[in-house]
């Protein structure tokens, strides 16, 4: 196997977009690449409605859950009742930055905190028999990456964690939003290669502003695999390339258009349940990136999938919008 086929790729986890729909969706695409649910609280597992936050289809494997928390009990609880919902991993995130979630002392935060960490980590893997894997940041505020990254690596790998996946920048709690914690503290993706060259036993994942899949090749030289986040999602046509390209697959199906019409019939079992086009099509607003007929892909379901109703049909004849103006789907 070459070095290409056996480099992991995942689809990051992302509030409010990488729902069971968005999975399902992008799974379309690629048969390989890892997906994650969104964030997921310890206490919304034990306490909420389980099958709406949990709930997954058979052909999004492999997919993974993330969980928020730094209880290890909750922890290792909730780990257990995923297992039993099928996920192919666990991970904790210790990256998040909002204030939501600092206030539950869960996410970035807890760079500052590697022994619960690595005690959460514990508890979990001490209860289920999956992969538990960390993602995390270079460091939160004042603190220097060199060591803080260190410290979290070490504490975790002494409690057995299968996995990281750094996040290649620093966390400022204080002073910036999310959205700016995406952007605006500098990328060092040297530092995880760093790490990996002191932890080569450790699989590493690089993610953070990767816009393709080409770069993450480049930047993520030596690493194990890499994780993209917004541009999968605002540019899932990418997605057409990770099998052929990093697992020496072919691509579930020859084009975007074929793969819409595989997936019609998930929407159709949607609709049929009583659920809404807009809640799958919300996921779609970026493909075409580039060709003709696009902006008006774009403009019909923005505003007639929402519609109460919208069936199949809007769908469709949005599609054809780009079929009838784009010359390379003649």
């Amino acid at each position: 196997m070459s070095k290409n086929q056996s480099f992991g790729f995942a689809i990051a986890p992302m509030m409010d977009w990488t729902d069971r729909h968005c999975r399902a969706f992008h799974r379309t695409f690629s048969r390989h690449a890892r997906l994650y649910t969104e964030m997921v609280t310890a206490p919304a597992i034990l306490h909420g409605d389980r099958d709406r936050l949990l709930g997954f289809a058979a052909n999004e494997h492999p997919v993974a859950v993330q969980l928020g928390g730094s209880d290890p009990a909750q922890l290792a609880q909730a780990a257990r009742i995923c297992a039993d919902f099928g996920y192919d991993e666990i991970n904790l995130n210790v990256g998040c930055p909002s204030d939501r979630v600092q206030g539950g002392n869960f996410g970035a935060c807890l760079m500052r905190e590697p022994g619960t960490v690595a005690d959460s980590v514990a508890a979990m893997k001490a209860a289920v028999t999956l992969p538990v894997t960390v993602k995390c940041r270079i460091g939160v505020d004042e603190q220097d990456p060199e060591e803080a990254l260190d410290t979290l690596a070490d504490a975790v790998v002494a409690a057995g964690v299968d996995g990281l996946i750094v996040h290649a920048r620093k966390a400022w709690l204080n002073g910036l939003s999310p959205r700016e914690n995406r952007d605006i503290p500098p990328l060092d993706y040297d530092r995880v290669r760093r790490l990996k060259a002191r932890l080569p036993d450790l699989p590493i994942s690089l993610n953070g502003g990767l816009t393709s899949l080409e770069q993450g090749l480049a930047e993520g030289h030596g690493l194990d695999g890499m994780m993209l986040g917004r541009a999968a999602y605002h540019e899932p046509e990418l997605l057409h390339a990770v099998d052929p390209l990093l697992f020496g697959a072919p691509a579930p199906h020859a084009d975007t258009f074929a793969a819409l019409e595989a997936f019609e019939p998930y929407v159709a079992r949607h609709l049929e349940a009583g659920g809404r086009l807009s809640d799958i099509t919300r996921h779609m607003l970026g493909l075409f990136g580039g060709r003709k007929g696009a902006r008006i892909f774009r403009r019909r379901l923005s505003t007639e999938a929402i519609m109460p109703g919208a069936g199949l049909d809007v769908l469709r004849s949005a599609v054809d919008e780009v079929r009838r103006r784009d010359p390379i789907a003649a």
